[in-house]
């Protein structure tokens, strides 16, 4: 059995959250979810997923400052992160990849465009991990988390 790709989902939006954390559960990802940087740096250091989605914008620990810490982390400076942002304008770009961030993703951004994206990102190899991709259940918690 193929393991299913895991992602971390940043924003302290909820409905921009949500929705892009359904989908992706939808499209077959693990998926949890992260309403700040202080949390996604928690979650990424404990669960290690193989992606990060993280909003730059949000109060307290912010996603340059939690990429930052992520990127500077053995156990977690090999996960990609790709930063979400409704600035992409060049300096947030710029902001952004000097932060550690993998790729900019600008949005509102076309969900299934998105996932496609992640799944290319997560290739191995000649091994593509969308053989992994199917329906997934879903869960609710306080974390968060959805597979």
């Amino acid at each position: 059995m193929v393991k299913k790709p895991s992602v971390l989902v940043v924003d302290d939006f909820i409905d921009g959250r949500e929705m892009v954390a359904e989908y992706l559960a939808f499209r077959g990802f693990v998926v949890t979810e992260a309403r700040d940087g202080d949390e996604a740096i928690e979650l990424a250091r404990k669960l290690k997923p193989e992606i990060v989605l993280m909003d730059l914008r949000m109060p307290g620990i912010d996603g340059w400052e939690a990429t930052r810490r992520l990127k500077k982390d053995p156990q977690t400076r090999h996960i990609p992160v790709v930063a979400l942002t409704a600035h992409a304008l060049t300096p947030e770009i710029t902001a952004a990849r000097k932060a550690g961030c993998d790729a900019v993703v600008a949005k509102p951004c076309d969900i299934r465009v998105l996932a496609d994206s992640l799944i290319k990102m997560l290739k191995v190899g000649a091994r593509v991990v969308e053989a992994a991709l199917a329906p997934a259940r879903h869960t609710r918690s306080t974390r968060r988390t959805r597979s």
